[in-house]
């Protein structure tokens, strides 16, 4: 989706002043208008979330609309599903047809090592985006802009524990992805500081009708759990499906991780208690934007540290405005 362009313009102008001081924004890029503004950058992003999905689709957002604003060319890619091999490949693939930057996403950094250490010796700057906060640095990667996903997962514990959770599931939509296994991590490790406890339960990504059984089956087995924390709205969609069919919405607490259509009117409607917000459209835009400016001043804001873009909770009290703004694609 693209909104217009003041709104994007002066996103951008506000997060130039914060990170690099600042920056007039172009009107649009090359490819729009024909408009040369003496950048000739090429840029490749590859992540492991595909650009129709509800999630990806606001960071490609983002890197879209810094690429416009910024007058630079961007390549968003992508596996055709959760996979390292073609993720890998893809990196190869970009790194050899020389652009002037990467950006990645890093889900599994053994399985994606190589590739990115080959571009970073290769001299190629790369930011990750999303996750990868635990092993960027080891990779050579210059700087990484996301959530701290055990921090982000502990809030959610905080939150099921606040509203008497004593026993939690954390539904898990696409196992290999390290991040998923640190925020049920986080997750069990809040719930147990108040004397609970957190298990796992591995879906399908790819198929939400035995994701919804699953989870009606967990609970069935396990009529202690109190509580459900989902690690995105492909979790979160069947799981409330199942609370549905078995008559349990407001009966067990229910989070999830990120927002879509569904999650933030459910939370909204008070069928969910609350989301965990990373804010993924400034995972794309700041990307974009801190990697021209490194390309062009060899700088980067805090000396290549994380950049956090969350978390963020959404409640009852909150959802309506994010609904909003998520009808501009930017939430």
């Amino acid at each position: 989706m693209i909104r217009n362009q003041n709104q994007s313009s002066n996103l951008f102008r506000m997060m130039a002043r914060l990170c690099m001081g600042t920056v007039a924004a172009a009107a649009c890029g090359p490819a729009d208008n024909g408009v040369d503004d003496g950048r000739d950058i090429r840029l490749v992003v590859i992540t492991h979330g595909q650009s129709s999905d509800p999630f990806w689709s606001v960071v490609s957002n983002g890197v879209h609309d810094a690429a416009r604003d910024l007058g630079v060319r961007v390549e968003y890619q992508a596996p055709n599903s959760f996979d390292m091999v073609e993720m890998s490949n893809l990196i190869d693939a970009a790194v050899a047809s020389r652009p002037d930057g990467l950006v990645v996403s890093i889900p599994d950094g053994d399985a994606l090592g190589s590739a990115i250490r080959a571009a970073t010796e290769a001299s190629l700057p790369v930011i990750s985006i999303n996750s990868g906060g635990d092993v960027y640095r080891d990779l050579g990667v210059l700087a990484h802009i996301g959530q701290q996903e055990y921090e982000a997962g502990f809030v959610g514990g905080e939150q099921l524990a606040a509203a008497g959770v004593s026993k939690a599931l954390c539904v898990n939509h696409e196992v290999g992805n390290i991040a998923q296994d640190i925020r049920c991590r986080g997750l069990d490790d809040a719930l147990r500081a108040g004397g609970g406890s957190a298990s796992v339960l591995a879906v399908d990504l790819a198929d939400p009708d035995d994701t919804q059984q699953r989870v009606v089956g967990a609970l069935s087995a396990d009529p202690q759990i109190d509580g459900v924390l989902t690690l995105g709205p492909n979790g979160a969609g069947p799981t409330l499906s199942a609370l549905r069919e078995t008559g349990k919405v407001g009966e067990i607490e229910f989070g999830t991780f990120d927002l879509s259509p569904e999650v933030l009117e459910a939370v909204r409607d008070g069928e969910m208690l609350f989301a965990i917000d990373q804010h993924q459209y400034l995972q794309g835009y700041l990307a974009i934007t801190l990697m021209v400016k490194f390309l062009e001043t060899s700088a980067l804001p805090g000396g290549g540290n994380v950049i956090p873009t969350g978390p963020g909770v959404v409640t009852a009290e909150t959802a309506a405005d994010v609904i909003a703004l998520s009808e501009q694609g930017v939430r």
